[in-house]
């Protein structure tokens, strides 16, 4: 990102350009959590989505209860993510492909060929997406205030300071754990499947976030992962 000056480069000198970490919340991420600048907490959860249109009259109003159930239980407040991204489905369409050579019943190999042909006009025509949830479970912290004798005694020993910092995360970090377990449990008990982010997912999911021009489409290779996701125009 280059940063522009109103002065010239010859009046002012050549200025280092700010890096985009900077304009950003987060401090660090680590062990499966992420660290905002003000010492707050944040877990991501990912979530299977359902089709709610295909259920009968009865289970849509047990999931509604279900999910009444499930907001009414938080004692914090959660944060809902929907992240859309563009879908290529050619390596799955090329494995069509072989099954049509290696086909004998010509009656299948006719059907497998129109199916590819129709999958291969609407991905023409239409943006295949792929929609992902996440919950953001947060735990703020309040800031300790130091006193004088207290940043002189850091000075003169920073590993005491480092040790209590460590303290401190550890046990923000259990009790974030735990609220992580009740939104589990929630959305368990609404039959959704849901997972954990660790630290390397967390930092590809927040990469993707800030550079939505460089993220690269989701491959699909079978059909079973075609299945798992929600396309839409």
């Amino acid at each position: 990102m280059q940063k522009y000056e109103m002065q010239s480069d010859k009046l002012a000198g050549a200025k280092p350009t700010a890096s985009t970490q900077g304009f950003l919340d987060i401090a660090e991420i680590k062990e499966e959590t992420v660290v905002l600048k003000d010492g707050s907490l944040r877990a991501v959860i990912v979530v299977s989505s359902t089709n709610f249109s295909l259920k009968s009259s009865q289970e849509q109003e047990s999931m509604i209860s279900s999910y009444q159930s499930f907001l009414n239980s938080l004692t914090f407040p959660i944060q809902i993510l929907m992240q859309s991204r563009r879908m290529d489905i050619n390596s799955y369409l090329d494995k069509l492909r072989i099954v049509v050579q290696t086909q004998t019943n010509e009656l299948l190999r006719l059907q497998t060929m129109e199916y590819i042909e129709y999958i291969g006009k609407l991905i023409e025509y239409a943006s295949i997406m792929n929609k992902t949830f996440y919950i953001i479970v947060p735990l703020y912290v309040s800031p300790v205030k130091e006193s004088v004798f207290s940043k002189l005694g850091s000075l003169f020993n920073p590993s005491a300071k480092v040790k209590t910092q460590t303290e401190s995360f550890e046990k923000s970090k259990e009790e974030l754990r735990t609220r992580t377990k009740q939104v589990l449990a929630g959305l368990g008990g609404m039959g959704l499947r849901t997972i954990i982010l660790n630290t390397e997912e967390l930092v590809e999911l927040m990469y993707n976030s800030y550079n939505l021009s460089m993220s690269s489409p989701i491959h699909i290779k079978s059909v079973e992962d075609l299945e798992l996701i929600n396309p839409t125009k």
